[in-house]
């Protein structure tokens, strides 16, 4: 399975509206962090009404929460856009 799939897995339990997981590691070759393995730089735009009234701060780490295994070990670097329906 690749780490796209495994984020889109665990992110399924916020129940999104929209999600897109783009891997952008092969703009990041050469730089440090980048091991030239891919997948470890993402861009996750996701919406979601669970993330009605909570801060950006707090959704960013929801989804943290969500992915720490792979933040400790394969994703260097992991950009987000949180919003919900009325955001859109």
């Amino acid at each position: 399975m690749s780490v796209a799939d495994i984020i889109r897995e665990k992110l399924a339990c916020l129940k999104p509206v929209v999600l897109e997981i783009i891997d952008e590691s092969s703009k990041h070759a050469g730089h440090k962090g980048h091991n030239g393995s891919g997948e470890s730089h993402f861009n996750v735009r996701i919406v979601s009404e669970q993330f009605v009234g909570k801060s950006m701060v707090v959704r960013h780490k929801m989804i943290y929460k969500l992915l720490e295994d792979e933040l400790k070990s394969q994703v260097h670097a992991l950009a987000l856009k949180t919003l919900t329906c009325n955001e859109l």
